[in-house]
């Protein structure tokens, strides 16, 4: 690792130019929508970030200008400022004008860190209209400015801070992007921002990083002494845990792991794992590593002190994963890396797989025999996981005999369309039978199906797969989807691609639509990542004046259409000035309300209709909703409910 004195310009190498980045930005950060602009900000952080992986900044601070400036600062050692003997020009500007220039890839400056590529600082900068960086360094401020990439001078020593840099050393970097690149906008998504920020602070217990959204007048700062053990009780808020949080830590030549792991009363499983700053959302050989550690160690335990009457079998990797939670966090030199994918969403690096696992191992071997209530409390959670594994398997088998989620035959009250790919065709779930009726004369026949859901399905949050089959409405609705569930599920058997909730807009409704959003949640969640699923937009107003009709899908739209017919009207009218013409305003309750052409024209006309899409952006916090207000435990879903009261719209 470098010191303050080997981290020259001469630890700055360069691979290419800069030019590419203008022309194909989303070749470089993914694209240029929000995502993007989140993406580039993120860079700069992370340059920060590595400071304090690297051991010399405690501090990061992260500015958001309401005219969408952002400014990072930190109190690391500052980019080296002195002139790279190779190119002529200061390290400095080595770094945010040339394309693959840092300090990260013969691995002297940084032996880890989170930049894979090394391209942060200049895709930023090429895709800023205007930048400044500013460098606290051996008592003296260096700046230059950027515009689209482009010197507007020549790295000078200066005699004040333009950023009002609050270190005494460090580096200050401020950007605007270029709306000409952005075009959709240059704002970022907050809160996506500040979950970034808030995971840098978990994986480095002992730095401080601060937002100070100036935009939105909201101040936050995150620091976490902790570490991941402060993420997995994070993780498990709102769960029963059966056990306190095991910490696993081993350091190698090169290689350095650490391990939580905690289990909870729920039937999820909720992994996170990390590559120095990188989530690896997509797992890759250190998660291998953990996962086959962890069931050989609790099947070793197992055999030890389990009566052969109690372990009908050895537990397999499905029994272990029932309310696990467990966070990986690998640190090794980023000049070794090797990722797969473009989303850097896979760790490949082979021997990642035996350091994480001979790591796992070798500390629960100990544990469980030097903790055997934890031990205990750990078996027997995956015992009853086992049982009901297996109970399931069974029910599932004697569906499969039956030939019913084969596709063998379809339920009685689909009506399905005529189109068979699956990329075309839409399925809508719709409340009740009487809407359903509805719904089946108003679609279109050629690519839409309906299936009538009868009152409240099973709460799923906590229902094995056993109970899952035997509630009619949601084994016909497996049975239409056509992938199966559970260990079978074959996602590439999904019958529609368009998968539509339509409920009621009451209360009755909305519970509707959260039950089956649970179910898809817990137990297919591919459905949900993979963007098959989408919640449709029924009007709540109809309104009439004469033979014209109008719909409004808020209070505000209505208000607003109302206004606006009446000055058409009035205009139109001279002699009923004064005279507020007449309007009749229908609010719908229930889809059944509405005849088969309203139904079609306001909600499934795919020229006019409004679909929300379900994503699940933030995976740990969408597990914490679904545990509070589907699970078994009251006081928090209590809590929430009473914070939230104001905020809701009942029809009573």
């Amino acid at each position: 690792m470098a010191d303050q004195q080997n981290y020259s310009g001469e630890s700055i190498v360069v691979l290419e130019g800069l030019e590419p980045v203008r022309k194909r930005p989303g070749m470089y950060i993914g694209s240029t929508s929000q995502k993007g602009v989140n993406e580039c900000l993120r860079e700069i952080l992370d340059n920060s970030v590595d400071e304090g992986l690297a051991g010399y900044a405690k501090n990061i601070i992260t500015v958001i200008s309401p005219d969408d400036y952002y400014t990072v600062y930190d109190d690391g050692r500052g980019i080296p400022t002195d002139i790279n003997p190779k190119y002529g020009v200061s390290a400095l500007e080595l770094v945010f004008t040339r394309l693959h220039a840092g300090g990260k890839f013969e691995g002297a400056a940084y032996k880890i860190s989170g930049g894979l590529h090394g391209v942060g600082a200049s895709v930023v900068n090429a895709l800023s209209q205007h930048l400044i960086v500013e460098v606290v360094r051996d008592g003296q401020i260096w700046r230059q400015e950027y515009s689209r990439g482009v010197p507007k001078y020549a790295l000078q020593m200066v005699t004040e801070s333009m950023l009002n840099h609050p270190f005494k050393r460090g580096t200050a970097v401020s950007f605007k992007l270029d709306p000409e690149i952005f075009k959709e906008t240059i704002a970022i998504n907050y809160r996506e921002f500040k979950k970034v920020v808030k995971e840098r602070a978990y994986l480095h217990s002992g730095l401080y990083l601060k937002i100070d959204n100036r935009k939105d007048g909201e101040k936050t700062s995150f620091y976490f002494d902790g570490g991941i053990v402060s993420l997995i009780k994070d993780i498990n808020r709102g769960k029963k845990t059966i056990h306190d949080p095991i910490y696993i830590r081993k350091q190698g030549d090169d290689k350095e792991v650490e391990v939580v792991i905690q289990y909870n009363d729920s039937m999820a499983e909720n992994i996170y794992s990390y590559v120095n700053t990188i989530n690896t959302h997509e797992g890759g050989t250190h998660l291998t590593g953990f996962r086959i550690a962890l069931t050989r160690a609790i099947n070793s335990y197992a055999k030890k002190n389990i009566s052969e009457k109690d372990l009908k079998e050895t537990f397999s990797g499905d029994d272990v994963k029932e309310g696990l939670s467990a966070v990986i966090y690998l640190k090794m030199p980023s000049t070794n890396l090797q990722f797969e994918g473009q989303t850097k969403g896979k760790l490949g690096n082979s021997e990642a797989q035996p350091f994480v696992q001979s790591a796992v191992s070798e500390f629960l071997d100990t544990y469980f025999e030097e903790n055997p209530k934890a031990a205990k409390e750990i078996i027997g959670k995956i015992l009853l996981a086992q049982k009901a594994r297996l109970a399931a398997k069974a029910a599932k088998e004697a569906v499969l005999r039956k030939g019913a989620l084969e596709g063998a035959t379809l339920p009685g009250k689909l009506a399905d369309c005529q189109e068979k790919d699956p990329a075309k065709s839409e399925l809508f779930l719709v409340e009740g039978n009487s809407a359903g009726g509805t719904a089946k004369q108003g679609r279109n026949r050629e690519f839409q199906a309906i299936l009538p859901l009868r009152g409240k399905i099973l709460n799923t949050e906590r229902a094995y797969l056993d109970k899952v089959l035997s509630f009619k409405e949601i084994k016909d609705l497996v049975i239409a989807l056509g992938m199966g569930i559970g260990e079978s599920v074959d996602y590439t058997k999904l019958r529609y691609h368009k998968i539509v909730i339509m409920t009621d807009a009451d209360v009755d409704g909305e519970h509707i639509r959260t039950l089956i959003l649970t179910f898809f949640f817990r137990h297919m969640r591919d459905v949900v990542v993979k963007g098959h699923l989408y919640i449709a937009q029924p009007p709540l107003f109809k309104i009439a004046h004469g033979k014209q009709t109008w719909y409004a899908f808020t209070e505000k739209e209505r208000d607003e259409i109302i206004e606006r017919e009446t000055k058409k009207i009035l205009a139109k009218n001279k002699n009923a000035e004064g005279k507020q013409p007449a309007f009749t305003v229908q609010r719908y309750k229930g889809l059944g309300e509405m005849n088969p052409e309203q139904l079609w024209e306001t909600t499934m006309d795919p020229k006019v209709r409004i679909l929300r899409k379900v994503e699940v952006a933030d995976a740990q916090e969408a597990d914490h909703i679904f545990t509070m207000l589907m699970g078994d435990e009251v006081p928090p879903r209590k809590k929430f409910i009473i914070s939230h009261a104001k905020l809701a719209n009942l029809d009573v």
